[in-house]
């Protein structure tokens, strides 16, 4: 069986990751992606003769951001990653009633 070198992951995926990562339980998230732009010239033909103006795209961060609204990239966190609830911890006392 041939080994796996990449895994893919749809934005509501990520999303529901970030959410269980970040321990959220409430709200509508979505993937967030900040790019940065660049231009430059580049070589124009494989043989680098010619020179061509050229624009560059890179992510700089990727995050998750609350929603307003439902929509096809958002995860609900209170389905995807619920709050458990703790049982009420027992308080020790002494024996003497409290006033």
């Amino acid at each position: 069986m041939p080994e796996i070198k990449t895994y893919t992951l749809t934005l509501p995926e990520i999303a529901e990751t970030l959410v269980k990562k970040l321990d959220l339980h409430e709200g509508l998230w979505g993937v967030y992606l900040e790019f940065g732009i660049g231009a430059g010239h580049v070589p124009g033909t494989p043989e680098g003769q010619t020179i061509a103006p050229a624009v560059i795209g890179v992510v700089q961060k990727i995050g998750i951001q609350r929603f307003d609204s439902p929509n096809n990239l958002t995860v609900d966190a209170a389905t995807v990653n619920p709050q458990k609830h703790k049982a009420a911890k027992k308080q020790k006392t002494s024996g003497v009633p409290l006033k």
